[in-house]
């Protein structure tokens, strides 16, 4: 099984500011994503990542995201065995990105 990295809310703001080419791959159900997001998120539902993943660029960091980081950790898990290897998980998912990075970004 491939041990994907944590990321925490804070180690994600500084590694978008050093590489702005981070993809940030949210991978929850539409109403999240519609209720919130972190800015220059890409949108792919967890259960199409099988169907969209060579949407994905091989190239560059990727970043999964979901509500508390469950869900992203087994998409980048997926992704990690389809060969992708700049590969992160955001801990504690967008509601730490929002009490830790970003209040303006509502918690459900």
């Amino acid at each position: 099984m491939e041990e994907i990295s944590q990321l925490t809310p804070h180690q994600l703001q500084t590694l978008l500011s050093e590489r702005p080419d981070t993809i940030l791959l949210d991978v929850r159900e539409d109403e999240e994503v519609a209720f919130n997001h972190i800015p220059g998120y890409t949108h792919i539902p967890m259960n199409l990542i099988p169907l969209r993943q060579n949407e994905l660029p091989d190239d560059r960091p990727i970043v999964l995201y979901c509500h508390h980081g469950i869900r992203s950790q087994h998409a980048a898990m997926y992704l990690a065995n389809a060969g992708f290897d700049q590969l992160y998980n955001l801990k504690g998912g967008i509601d730490a990105w929002s009490i830790e990075v970003d209040p303006t970004v509502p918690r459900y």
